[in-house]
């Protein structure tokens, strides 16, 4: 690319090996910057998104830590600075998607969703905070989700934790940006990876189900990445502690309205309203 806005930058992005995070990993790559790949369990793809970033002439290198283990998370951001050379941008992802009945949610199962969607990114971002403050500042960006705003039966710990993400957002801006550390939060909507298209199955139409979208079409992790760099560069100085929604207009659209692209034939205000 021409304009490689993040040349020189090292960036830490969790839960990169496959979907949201494997797209924002690789966009990041495009731009210039050197990467660090985290996965948990399975490499899932962290690896080979790494050799294909290598081999496209870049710099990067995959990282396995367990976020059920809160010292494995704080501990992360060191590991991938000493390969990066330090650490200029976080990049928070790692997440359990997950849906359960609540009157049937274990305490194991509440703990674990919890554990690597907000605790694991308390303690990572403590790690990758530490490191920059000593460098003269950084940026680290989490990402929440539209089920912070709105709600879908079966997804109470979910939702839960998506919403803590955008407090923990703001509250933690206002501290870090002393350090010259400016924190921020994207929220995606429907954006299709790998996972959703093979848990959705062969019948379903992406092109039918994405026009319900007011933007027409359903999101890609490229879109997330593409914000991603933009609230990561110099571009985006003055926003700080902000939850920006990548949604394609989901949120924007009331779910109680009909079709937003037929004109309503009721007449609410008739009697109150000039002219109605």
């Amino acid at each position: 690319m021409a304009d490689r806005r993040m040349e020189g930058k090292r960036v830490l992005v969790t839960g990169a090996g496959t979907g949201i995070g494997q797209g924002v990993a690789l966009e990041f790559a495009r731009e210039g910057a050197a990467v660090a790949l985290h996965y948990a369990h399975s490499d899932t793809g962290a690896e080979s998104t790494a050799k294909e970033i290598v081999e496209a002439g870049g710099q990067a290198r995959a990282f396995k830590a367990d976020f059920n283990v809160a010292q494995q998370a704080r501990a992360l951001p060191a590991q991938a600075a000493e390969f990066l050379g330090g650490l200029d941008v976080l990049i928070n992802n790692a997440g359990i998607t997950w849906n359960h009945p609540f009157l049937e949610t274990t305490e194991e199962q509440y703990d674990t969703v919890l554990n690597v969607n907000i605790k694991a990114m308390f303690f990572c971002s403590q790690g990758a905070a530490a490191l920059m403050a000593e460098r003269g500042g950084g940026v680290i960006l989490n990402m929440s989700s539209v089920h912070a705003y709105g709600a879908i039966v079966e997804h109470p710990v979910y939702a839960t934790t998506k919403a803590a993400i955008v407090g923990f957002t703001r509250t933690l801006s206002v501290e870090l940006i002393q350090k010259n550390i400016r924190v921020n939060c994207i929220a995606p909507g429907w954006i299709m990876v790998e996972n959703q298209r093979k848990l959705l199955g062969p019948d379903f139409d992406e092109q039918e189900e994405g026009r319900s979208l007011p933007a027409g079409f359903i999101g890609e992790p490229s879109d997330i990445g593409r914000l991603a760099i933009f609230l990561a560069s110099d571009e985006s100085r003055y926003i700080v502690g902000q939850t920006v929604c990548c949604d394609g207009g989901q949120l924007a659209l009331l779910p109680c309205t009909p079709d937003f692209r037929t004109p309503m034939t009721e007449a609410f205000g008739t009697g109150y309203v000039p002219g109605r």
